[in-house]
């Protein structure tokens, strides 16, 4: 088997864990949060760069590499870790989320997804085993099932159907896959926000003894509360000798919840997006870098930050680039966002530890204004 995981330690306080992913392509020290590099890119960052700032496995979209620049061509090019020059892990979404993001353009089936595309309108259909191919094509270290995700809300009936269709789609996704010694494959769990379908989901996926398991459905909308709910209720179902992944959540407090509720891993487009924006996550709270009252602050983004931006680079200098349009702004902001919640999560897995998860989660939802004094 490709990824085999191992669990090194459980805390006194809560389900959180410490772990261990071993990859082709390198071990990965979990709870972990990964970069999203949708086009086989993280944007605006290098490898180098993102190994500096501590990444141990990225994220890919198998979608968007099917569309531009086609799997054949990457698979051609020595696979996705050759052609993006990354020789850490890699992990590929099934293009299971588009079916989700992509609502007007995408009609499903029982055999698969008809899509047209959103750059030309072209029509493409995607199959449980055509999902498969194409990852296979790209050589990613750890590949994900083709799934649905239901909207927030939906009714009973149709989260009951689109999770039954999933796990259809997990069976043949599984059979279809022919790589185990070099690849992993992950199920995903749905079920939407009813606790008897997340139960029959993740029971239905354990039987089919996966590398992994994915949490999906969730932060797509709902209350933080109601996500917090379902999540703690699904985990227990899911092995503890198997990696555990929340997709899509990347803000601070998402991130501490999903470990406490034992998540080893986690991905978002969140630190990326909004560093573009001009926004900063830092110890004490959000810096919009734009406001005018960081003109003349000569103060980094984040005087208790070590990373190359915050050791270099003033408030009022990264506000004037983003004022002047210049490419540089957003990257200096983009190594501050991923270094900064890449070095949280090193600092949870201390926490973990050294059994103060509690302690340390208080401490910085304090600081950062999750909890107001």
């Amino acid at each position: 088997m490709a990824i085999r995981f191992e669990l090194l330690k459980e805390s006194n306080e809560c389900m959180a864990r410490l772990g261990k992913i071993e990859t082709p392509h390198g071990t990965i020290e979990t709870p972990i949060f990964m970069p999203v590099g949708t086009r086989a890119t993280v944007k605006a960052m290098t490898p180098d760069e993102l190994k500096y700032l501590g990444a141990q496995i990225i994220l890919s979209n198998t979608y968007h590499l099917y569309l531009k620049p086609g799997h054949d061509l990457i698979e051609k090019a020595g696979g996705l870790h050759k052609f993006m020059n990354w020789d850490r892990p890699i992990l590929t979404d099934s293009g299971g989320f588009q079916v989700f993001s992509l609502t007007d353009l995408r009609k499903i089936h029982e055999e698969g997804v008809e899509f047209r595309s959103h750059i030309d309108g072209s029509k493409h259909f995607i199959s449980p085993e055509i999902s498969i191919d194409i990852q296979n094509s790209l050589g990613s270290d750890i590949m994900m099932c083709f799934d649905e995700c239901v909207a927030y809300p939906s009714e009973y009936e149709y989260t009951k159907e689109s999770m039954e269709r999933t796990t259809r789609w997990a069976a043949r996704c599984r059979d279809h896959h022919h790589k185990w010694d070099t690849q992993g494959l992950f199920g995903i769990v749905q079920g939407g926000f009813f606790k008897d379908l997340r139960k029959e989901s993740a029971k239905s996926l354990v039987d089919m003894d996966f590398s992994g398991y994915a949490v999906g459905g969730l932060s797509v909308g709902e209350p933080k509360d109601l996500m917090c709910d379902i999540l703690e209720y699904t985990t227990p179902f899911l092995p503890k000798d198997k990696p555990r992944y929340l997709m899509g959540v990347g803000s601070p407090d998402f991130l501490f919840e999903a470990v406490e509720r034992g998540i080893d891993m986690a991905d978002c487009v969140l630190p990326t997006r909004i560093a573009r924006n001009g926004t900063a996550m830092t110890s004490n709270g959000k810096v919009i870098i734009k406001n005018a009252k960081y003109a003349d602050d000569f103060n980094p983004l984040d005087s208790e930050c070590d990373c190359y931006t915050c050791k270099n680079y003033s408030r009022a200098y990264i506000r004037h680039l983003f004022n002047v349009n210049e490419i540089l702004g957003l990257r200096l902001t983009t190594i501050h966002n991923l270094y900064f919640l890449l070095k949280l999560m090193e600092n949870i897995r201390q926490s973990i530890r050294e059994d103060n998860f509690y302690k340390y989660k208080e401490s910085f939802y304090k600081k950062y204004g999750y909890i107001k004094e």
